[in-house]
């Protein structure tokens, strides 16, 4: 199994950007939709999380398949 360093990096990069993103566009409304999300608990959070995962996956294999 060959491992393509450059796109697995280049995978990881976009990523960050992405998850940065938010904390500067959204800086100062940031820390109340935290505090929101945490009021709604664990089973928000994880059906928050398995949602960006579905659509993670989607964009993946759509764009790949």
């Amino acid at each position: 199994m060959h491992i393509d360093w450059n796109l697995l990096l280049t995978a990881l990069g976009l990523a960050l950007v992405i998850e940065g993103l938010p904390y500067v566009i959204l800086a100062d409304r940031l820390p109340a939709m935290l505090a929101e999300l945490a009021r709604r608990g664990p089973s928000a959070i994880r059906l928050t999380g398995l949602l960006a995962i579905c659509c993670g996956v989607l964009i993946v294999w759509l764009v790949r398949g």
